[in-house]
């Protein structure tokens, strides 16, 4: 077996160990969810073939995912297919006056195209085509993922750790309580964009995934990495952390949305009195999803994979960035440390991946090291020093900004020696130049003619 043989059998059985711990954990989650009565993400996604998705759009976007592996023909015939069972679907339901939703066409054809890899395909065409429809099943799949996880994080955390964070924030100047006095200012007009952006965050990866992986189908290879593998692992590894550090964030804690479990209906209109911070109890349907920023994080993965792209591409990724964080923030979803937290943690991740692809050199290791080490004093510096962050803001803030623009820096120094360089543009002389030059390579040298 010759060494690039090797080289494939041991890719193969790595991503097969993957796929068995992935599935491992979402059989875990699945029973776990089953044990507070819920539906975990295998039985809710299996739902969605017959019932009313709960997000059309991101079903779509996973079937568009699958389709870069088809060819122009093929995609024209699977999305005829998706839409015209979704229809059929749509006329049942209004006749049997049911939930109207759509997005089940999409689920049928992604599930069709694993049987068609199976049955139909063969070599590299099958494996092709079964990493496509892994693909998109994974974008929805990962979602899935998620809501289980903030599910649990609700039914075993009766205590969040709010105080503390919302003394911490103070260090920055208490961000959330002005971005949301600004969004109240922009009316209903501000506050809807804001929503839809930050609602229709996996739609967006979905599309700027779209544009990197636009030339899958005509070199027949998926790229060593993209948005997709970072935007799942954020997703997976993200919500454990919540289960360490629960807090419900501001509009919750401090505002009417947490109803007779809040602190007081102070947000956003008045600070709340800093005082010793505690652990305080909190109902049982609230997710802690706070600390990191996981919106955040996509978002900052987003606004990274668009830097490659085109204009419109750049343009979208920048403005989902500022979006989202003023979504976070305005909203009262989040403090300010959350998102501070959220970039460091986007970042770590970011370069692992990327590691991963390219393979692990002594940089990536220490960039990885680095940010998980300034990730932790970050969540240990909310937990353990809110006292002194809120007393010292002028010390502290700036310490916060400074991780986080170290992080940032590192990165940024790190992508650009692994980001090939462009070669250079060879200046073009004026047209007289030029037509001087060339005058004068077709004039005999008169030297030679004098030697001969």
């Amino acid at each position: 077996m010759g060494l690039g043989a090797v080289r494939r059998h041991r890719r193969a059985l790595l991503w097969a160990g993957a796929g068995g711990v992935f599935l491992g954990f979402l059989i875990t989650l699945e029973i776990v969810a089953r044990h507070y009565g819920h539906r975990g993400p295998l039985s809710d996604q299996a739902q969605e073939l017959i019932f009313a998705p709960h997000s059309g759009p991101l079903l779509y976007g996973g079937l568009a995912l699958m389709m870069v592996v088809l060819t122009r023909r093929e995609r024209f015939i699977a999305a005829g297919v998706a839409i015209g069972i979704d229809v059929v679907f749509f006329l049942v339901r209004l006749m049997v006056d049911a939930h109207l939703n759509f997005g089940n066409g999409a689920l049928w054809v992604i599930l069709a195209g694993a049987v068609i890899a199976v049955t139909r395909r063969t070599g590299k065409a099958r494996l092709l085509l079964l990493k496509g429809v892994g693909l998109g099943l994974l974008l929805v799949t990962g979602h899935k993922t998620g809501a289980t996880w903030l599910l649990i994080t609700s039914e075993t955390r009766p205590v969040v750790l709010d105080p503390y964070v919302a003394a911490a924030d103070h260090a920055l100047g208490d961000p959330s309580w002005l971005a949301g006095r600004l969004v109240e200012a922009s009316g209903p007009l501000g506050e809807g964009l804001l929503g839809a952006v930050y609602g229709q965050l996996p739609l967006a990866a979905a599309l700027v995934a779209l544009y990197q992986l636009r030339h899958v189908a005509t070199e027949g290879r998926f790229p060593g990495h993209h948005l997709v593998r970072t935007f799942l692992v954020i997703g997976l590894i993200g919500p454990a952390f919540y289960m360490i550090f629960p807090v419900v964030g501001p509009v919750y804690a401090y505002g009417a949305e947490g109803g007779a479990w809040a602190v007081g209906d102070l947000w956003p209109s008045a600070l709340p009195s800093i005082q010793i911070p505690y652990p305080i109890p909190f109902d049982g349907i609230t997710p802690r999803n706070c600390m990191p920023s996981l919106h955040t994080a996509w978002a900052t993965t987003l606004f990274i994979h668009s830097r490659h792209g085109s204009r419109p591409v750049r343009f979208a990724g920048t403005f989902w960035l500022i979006a989202t964080l003023a979504a976070t923030l305005g909203f009262g979803y989040h403090y300010g440390v959350d998102l501070i937290a959220g970039v460091v943690f986007a970042l770590t991740i970011e370069v692992a991946m990327r590691s991963l692809a390219r393979g692990w050199e002594r940089q990536g290791i220490l960039l990885v090291g680095y940010g998980a080490t300034v990730f932790a004093a970050l969540l240990l510096s909310y937990r353990y020093l809110p006292m002194e962050m809120y007393r010292y803001p002028f010390l502290f803030g700036p310490l916060l900004i400074l991780a986080m623009g170290s992080v940032i820096h590192a990165y940024v120094r790190l992508t650009r020696q692994w980001d090939p360089k462009p070669p250079p543009a060879q200046e073009q002389d004026p047209p007289l130049i030029r037509a001087g030059k060339l005058a004068a390579e077709r004039l005999p040298d008169r030297t030679q003619q004098g030697a001969l």
